[in-house]
């Protein structure tokens, strides 16, 4: 089973770009983030016509997620427990059945928490926090388990073109960086890492200044696997092909191949 991840910046603008991708790539289940748009004037006849069941959780002109599905989709949260005032589109878990495999499966859209001196931040790491109790809860479940989305965090130096120019940005500050590893100290495992540890690789590129043909990128989405879905694991890559579209995504799809 292919499983990606991939922040569209709007699923109605990129729609082309989206069902381009998904008819050439093998994809059986591609989660979106920052859809931008209500369940209503979401594109599932698009989706639907091409074979993918779908699940929604929209927001007017932000955030929003979505899971496309070859196969049947059962949805078991619209939002992240441990807030229930908090009402940003940024979090579905569902369950995908395939044969006799069941995976679980979250879209994430966390938040970028810039600038970090406001009320932006606090927010991102309340989040991060709520996450991590949740992924908890998930890793103890000892299921198939994939979290995967744009979790607006850069782990390491090695995932970011310049590591100093970064310093002081929401997704590069220690203490977003240390909750991400508690994420991990659970029993989660970064896919793209377990395949290449040491590559340096990117899944966004700003508009700005040329960034994608000079390659100043970030890697920000990620799949995180637990132990169950790791010792399935085939392969976990980024596919570039999409950012160099006209008027893309400035982010790319990130993906999995498990055994099934």
């Amino acid at each position: 089973m292919k499983i990606a991840t991939w922040n569209v910046n709007s699923v109605r603008v990129r729609l082309p770009h989206i069902v381009d991708w998904l008819k050439t790539s093998d994809c059986d289940v591609l989660l979106l983030q920052e859809t931008k748009t209500i369940n209503e004037t979401f594109p599932s006849t698009d989706f639907k016509s091409i074979n993918y069941e779908v699940a929604i959780v929209g927001q007017k002109s932000y955030n929003g997620v979505a899971v496309l599905s070859k196969f049947p989709i059962e949805i078991l949260e619209t939002s992240l427990p441990g807030d229930k005032k908090d009402s940003q589109a940024r979090y579905l878990e569902v369950l995908i059945k395939q044969k006799q495999n069941k995976i679980r499966l979250s879209s994430i859209y966390l938040p970028n928490g810039n600038p970090i001196d406001t009320d932006k931040f606090t927010y991102k790491l309340s989040w991060m926090d709520r996450l991590i109790r949740h992924a908890k809860k998930l890793v103890g479940n000892e299921e198939i388990t994939v979290l995967a989305g744009d979790y607006n965090v850069i782990p390491e130096e090695i995932d970011v073109y310049d590591p100093t120019g970064w310093e002081k940005d929401a997704l590069f500050h220690p203490s977003t960086r240390s909750k991400y590893r508690e994420i991990l100290n659970l029993g989660f495992y970064s896919s793209i890492r377990l395949i290449q540890p040491q590559k340096k690789l990117f899944s966004y590129w700003d508009y700005m200044a040329g960034s994608f043909q000079k390659n100043k990128g970030l890697l920000i989405d990620h799949i995180l696997l637990s132990p169950q879905a790791c010792d399935k694991l085939i392969d976990s890559g980024i596919d570039a092909y999409p950012r160099e579209k006209s008027k893309p995504s400035d982010h790319t799809p990130v993906w999995c191949s498990l055994k099934t």
